[in-house]
């Protein structure tokens, strides 16, 4: 079966992939990443049904044309409703892929039947896929999986040839089990002999932490890309320190604290005109933990966060801000 073809994958390429993960990858942080260095992001998932009968759930799919090559991913275990989503998200937002979850292991998900549960019912996976394929023709389909439902089921080679006969385009592995959520090590064996069987691509997903994590499967595994995914969380310089390191083979230095704070508040930035634009700048707890997540590794890391905790204003997280880096510059003098 032809389909529509993915020109961010190829020989010689090893795209970067942001991984799609629920709260965490709205369109502010995903506009982070960009700027960052991440080359392919997907929106944080969404059931096919809220699409097909809530208008507020648009929201969760709004990308701008800067964050291209960009997906939009949905759940569901209805596969006319799931192709109905696809049909309807072609229209309305034309992305360059479609990913159907089937790796979620939330119990909100799996006790629909979506997510993880699918591995459990290959046929049903491969129906849903076969649907949203003749759905929407023009825009390639792909498939985010785990490894399987635990030790007993590894399903992701049977469930991977699967979904290329269904009309797949590329396959996204994360290398652990539902039973195992994120625990324990990520089964990159596994992922490099399902790349291998199949003629379809396949992202690798699962404990890439550092540049020498992605320069050794660049060598060594047949993926076609990497995607990470909560070490992004608070480092998404990740992305420009893995490509400088790919280029140069030299690890650049880190983002100074300065450095670090400027970010942290163009991501405000980007909250705030984005997908929080109806909040007020005196109501800020929404973002304190999305905030402190960047922080991790920071001079202080643990006194910032109490205080960050604290702060009710976008001035006082500034003055939180202007005083930690006035310690820093302390700690930098020579003695």
């Amino acid at each position: 079966m032809d389909t529509p073809q993915l020109p961010w994958i190829g020989p010689g390429k090893m795209p970067l992939f942001l991984a799609p993960m629920a709260r965490f990858t709205d369109s502010a942080f995903r506009q982070l990443c960009k700027e960052q260095g991440a080359d392919v992001m997907t929106t944080e998932f969404v059931m096919a049904e809220s699409l097909l009968r809530n208008e507020k759930s648009w929201r969760n799919v709004d990308f701008t044309e800067e964050q291209r090559p960009m997906g939009v991913q949905i759940f569901g275990s209805l596969p006319n409703r799931m192709a109905a989503a696809a049909r309807a998200i072609a229209d309305r937002v034309r992305p360059d892929f479609i990913d159907i979850n089937c790796g979620c292991p939330a119990s909100r998900v799996t006790d629909i039947n979506a997510g993880s549960s699918l591995l459990k019912d290959p046929a049903l996976l491969a129906q849903i896929i076969r649907a949203c394929v003749a759905a929407v023709p023009e825009i390639p389909i792909t498939v985010k999986i785990r490894a399987g439902w635990d030790h007993d089921q590894i399903v992701a080679l049977e469930v991977g040839q699967r979904a290329q006969d269904a009309g797949a385009a590329l396959l996204a592995i994360h290398g652990r089990t539902k039973e195992q959520g994120y625990r324990g090590e990520a089964d990159w064996d596994l992922i490099n002999q399902v790349a291998a069987a199949l003629t379809i691509p396949v992202v690798g997903n699962g404990g890439v932490q550092t540049c020498a994590d992605v320069a050794a499967l660049r060598e060594n595994s047949p993926v076609s890309g990497v995607m990470i995914g909560r070490a992004a969380l608070g480092y998404p310089w990740l992305f420009g320190e893995i490509k400088h390191f790919l280029a140069t083979g030299e690890i650049p230095p880190p983002p100074t604290p300065e450095e670090r704070w400027r970010t942290i508040f163009r991501f405000v930035e980007l909250l705030y005109a984005g997908p929080y634009a109806d909040k007020a700048l005196d109501d800020v707890g929404w973002l304190r933990a999305k905030v402190k997540a960047l922080t991790k590794d920071m001079p202080h890391s643990r006194k910032l966060r109490p205080l960050i905790d604290g702060v009710m204003h976008v001035d006082g997280l500034r003055e939180i801000a202007a005083t930690h880096l006035a310690e820093c510059a302390v700690e930098l003098v020579p003695r």
